[in-house]
């Protein structure tokens, strides 16, 4: 089950890492950036492209080598965790946010929850005791 989630999770990043590649002005504008000439667009195509191509294919790894399916889930809850705590405190500094960011939020609440949900349980071993 946590390997089907991380592969949802991998190829939502993969979507989203074309998206930014492919069509950046109207990702960046839909997320409140403007890109300038060169060096603006040039951060957008590495860090939203590169970043979320990257972490797209953790997430997809553990689909042809299972033994790191812990290694991607707790990637995937530090990641999401950090972009949670600092989505929120940007909700309290900054006003005139975007329906499109809400929907952002959203997502990464939700993927943070269900992805420390399955790193709790897999803290339990199969006999119930906890394993370190």
């Amino acid at each position: 089950m946590t390997r089907i989630f991380l592969s949802m999770t991998g190829v939502i990043y993969l979507l989203l890492a074309l998206w930014c590649s492919l069509d950046p002005v109207s990702t960046s504008r839909s997320v409140g950036f403007s890109l300038q000439a060169g060096s603006g667009q040039s951060e957008f195509l590495v860090v939203y492209g590169g970043l979320e191509l990257a972490l797209g294919l953790i997430f997809l790894w553990p689909l042809w080598q299972q033994e790191v399916t812990r290694f991607a889930l707790v990637v995937c809850v530090v990641v999401h965790g950090c972009l949670v705590l600092f989505r929120c405190i940007s909700f309290f500094v900054f006003s005139g946010i975007g329906s499109t960011t809400y929907s952002l939020a959203a997502g990464e609440w939700l993927i943070f929850l269900i992805s420390l949900g399955f790193y709790l349980v897999q803290r339990t071993s199969v006999h119930g005791e906890r394993s370190e």
